[in-house]
């Protein structure tokens, strides 16, 4: 086995892709989320083990940490928001909230399980998530740009300050088909409308970024640290109309 990998947000769209694609693979597999009956039945078809725990509360990282294992091979952190107010509607605890679940979280989750990352017998691999929101700038994000743009901070420090023993990378999507963002794919009209600012016109698919963060897992990326990488049509450099 190639060993084990923590998940945090193990049953939303692109964490259990990614799940599924590890797992094929042969990693062993240890899921953190709070929806009960969800978090049970993909770790029953996958063979995972798993932390019931939601980011709010401050025990769950030392939880899923010494429930996952002593040793593991890599963590991805596929915890998000899309927290989408003009400026003048966002609160402090919007504010708060974003930052929480994206940028501190992630960083708890990695400090709770770094004895076990550097315990791994290869280069351990950390895989963050972003936004093409960050590099291309859209209104209606400050709240979510702000709280991803750490996120990237993030991955830069993280991957200097853990070298050469930890990887960490980030990929950054523009928008997916996920269960998250359901208040903009499920509008035909918006989707077809966002689909087409893209070079590669249509949406995201979660198997897009869960087949990157299942590469930066693996030793085939074994000289990439501290690179955000897009995962989004094009949108983030490319454009072909107007």
């Amino acid at each position: 086995m190639p060993g084990t990998v923590l998940i945090y947000g193990g049953t939303g769209g692109i964490g259990s892709a990614t799940a599924r694609k590890l797992r094929a693979r042969g990693y062993a597999l240890h899921l953190v989320g709070r929806d009960e009956s969800k978090l049970a039945a993909l770790a029953d078809e996958l063979g995972a083990t798993m932390t019931l725990g939601d980011i709010d509360d401050s025990t769950v990282f030392a939880r899923a940490a010494a429930e996952a294992g002593p040793v593991l091979a890599g963590l991805v952190y596929a915890v998000g928001s899309i927290n989408l107010k003009p400026l003048a509607r966002l609160t402090a605890t919007d504010f708060e909230r974003d930052f929480r679940l994206n940028a501190m979280g992630a960083a708890l989750a990695v400090q709770a399980a770094l004895p076990a990352l550097k315990a791994s017998e290869g280069t351990a691999s950390v895989v963050l998530f972003s936004t093409v929101a960050v590099a291309q700038g859209f209104t209606a994000h400050a709240s979510v740009s702000m709280a991803k743009g750490a996120v990237e901070g993030l991955t830069r420090a993280l991957a200097a300050e853990l070298a050469p023993k930890i990887r960490v990378n980030a990929i950054a999507p523009s928008l997916t088909k996920t269960p998250l963002a359901k208040a903009l794919t499920g509008n035909e009209q918006m989707a077809t409308a966002i689909a087409a600012m893209h070079a590669l016109p249509r949406l995201g698919e979660a198997e897009d970024s869960a087949a990157l963060a299942t590469f930066l897992i693996s030793e085939e990326a074994g000289w990439m640290t501290g690179q955000v990488i897009g995962v989004d049509g094009g949108r983030s450099t490319l454009r072909t109309k107007g």
